[in-house]
C-alpha cells in the first residue's frame, strides 16, 4: 500500500473532529491571522542581493515585449531593449489562463536591477537579467489560431482548446500572399479574415512577386477579394515597386505579417525596413511550397514610424470558431441568413435556404460559397 494512501480521508476525518469539538471556525481563523501577505517574489539571481530587495525599493517600468525566448523576454523600455526574466508570481490576467501566457506585443509591467547587482558578474547567466517581468496587462487585439494542448498539460475533462496566440495589442493584420512560387490560396486568406475579424484587427491584404507571372485562377481570386472591398496592396519586396503606398498605410500602426510560408514576408520586412538583413529561403520547387525561415514572432521599427512584427509562416490555420458562428464571418451571408426557413440552419442542405439560392443566383460568389463549406467541414470534424 502506497505511503499517502487514504491521506485526504484522514483530513476530513481531522476537520470533523474538530467541528464536533468546536474548535473548526475559531482555530482556522486563529491560524490564519499568524500569516502576513503574501508577496511577490522576485527569485534567486539577479535580484538577490544577500537576502533579496524589497519590491517597493525597486523602480517599475512599463514596456512592450518584442520577442519571447524560452528564459526570459525581450522588453523594450523606452528606447532601451531589456531581457527580463519571470517573477514567481506572475500570473496572466483573468480570463485568458488557456492563451499563450507571453507573446510579442504584450504590455508588460517590469522591475529593472539595481546597477550593482550585476556590476563584475556579467559572466554569470543568471546575472545578465535586466528586469523582472512582474505583470501583463490585459490584450486589446490578437493574432491567434487554437492549439491542441499535450496530454500532460490538458484536462480531460476541458473541451476548450489551448489558442496560441502569435502577436498581442497590434492594429493591423498584414496578410501575406504570393502571385506565384507559392501560388495563392483563397482558403487561406479568407481563414485571415476571420482571425483579423475574430481578434479585432484591420486587415489588408499584400500581393507580393507581382514581378513574377501569376500563377492560374489569379485574376479570379483577385476580382472576388476586390468584390469583398479588402483593401489590397500589390508590391514587390525583390524590385521594390509599390512598397512605398504600402509602407504609406503602415505609418504610426502596429501591424502584424501573417501569411503561408515562401511568400515573402521576412523579403518584405528586408525592404521596408533597413540593414535588418533576415535570413530568406527559396521556395521548393517540387511542390511549390515555402520553407519555414522565422522560426518565432519578432518585432522591427519602421523607419516613418509604426511597429511590424514578423510571424512564422504557417500552412494551415484554425480559426477557433463554432459552426454556428462561422455563417457571421461571411458579410454577403448576412442579407439572407433571416430569410432561411429555420432559425439554426447551416446553409448546406436544409429546404428553403435563402443562402443556397442566392448562390445558385449569383448573388453570392459560387467561390466564397465554396471557401464556407470547406471551412465548415474542418470545424465540424472537431
Amino acid at each position: 500500500m502506497a505511503k499517502n494512501k487514504g491521506k485526504s480521508k484522514r483530513r476530513i476525518k481531522d476537520w470533523q473532529s474538530r467541528f464536533e469539538a468546536d474548535q473548526d471556525v475559531e482555530a482556522t481563523r486563529s491560524r490564519r491571522g499568524k500569516f502576513s501577505p503574501r508577496e511577490v517574489k522576485l527569485g534567486e539571481g539577479s535580484f538577490a542581493g544577500g537576502g533579496g530587495d524589497k519590491l517597493r525599493d525597486m523602480q517599475r517600468r512599463e514596456g512592450i515585449v518584442t520577442g519571447v525566448l524560452r528564459r526570459g523576454a525581450w522588453v523594450r523600455v523606452g528606447q532601451d531593449d531589456l531581457f527580463c526574466g519571470l517573477a514567481k508570481t506572475f500570473r496572466v490576467p483573468e480570463g485568458s489562463e488557456k492563451t499563450t501566457p507571453l507573446t510579442v506585443g504584450d504590455d508588460v509591467t517590469v522591475v529593472l536591477v539595481k546597477p550593482e547587482h550585476t556590476d563584475g558578474q556579467i559572466d554569470l547567466d543568471r546575472n545578465r537579467m535586466d528586469g523582472m517581468i512582474l505583470s501583463r496587462q490585459p490584450r486589446r487585439t490578437l493574432l491567434a489560431r487554437p492549439q491542441p494542448m499535450s496530454g500532460k498539460r490538458r484536462d480531460a475533462h476541458d473541451d476548450n482548446a489551448f489558442v496560441k496566440v502569435l502577436a498581442a495589442n497590434m492594429d493591423v493584420l498584414l496578410i501575406v500572399i504570393a502571385t506565384a512560387k507559392p501560388s495563392t490560396r483563397r482558403g487561406l486568406v479568407d481563414r485571415f479574415l476571420i482571425v483579423a475579424e475574430r481578434g479585432e484587427l484591420t486587415p489588408i491584404l499584400t500581393v507580393n512577386k507581382i514581378d513574377l507571372k501569376p500563377s492560374d485562377k489569379y485574376e479570379e481570386i483577385m476580382a472576388d477579394l476586390r468584390s469583398q472591398a479588402v483593401t489590397i496592396f500589390p508590391c514587390s519586396a525583390k524590385t521594390g515597386e509599390g512598397l512605398d503606398r504600402l509602407q504609406t498605410a503602415l505609418v504610426g500602426k502596429r501591424s502584424v505579417l501573417a501569411g503561408a510560408s515562401g511568400v515573402g514576408k521576412t523579403s518584405l520586412i528586408n525592404a521596408l525596413v533597413p540593414k535588418v538583413d533576415a535570413a530568406t529561403q527559396p521556395v521548393r520547387e517540387k511542390d511549390d511550397r515555402g520553407r519555414h525561415t522565422t522560426s518565432q514572432a519578432r518585432l522591427y521599427d519602421l523607419p516613418p514610424g509604426g511597429l511590424l512584427v514578423d510571424t512564422p509562416g504557417i500552412r494551415e490555420l484554425g480559426v477557433g470558431i463554432t459552426p454556428a458562428e462561422l455563417p457571421w464571418y461571411f458579410p454577403e451571408f448576412e442579407e439572407f441568413v433571416p430569410q432561411c426557413k429555420f432559425y439554426n440552419c447551416s446553409h448546406t442542405h436544409e429546404p428553403n435556404c435563402a443562402v443556397i439560392q442566392a448562390v445558385e443566383k449569383e448573388k453570392i460568389l459560387p467561390r466564397r460559397y465554396e471557401s464556407y463549406l470547406r471551412i465548415l467541414d474542418t470545424l465540424e470534424e472537431k
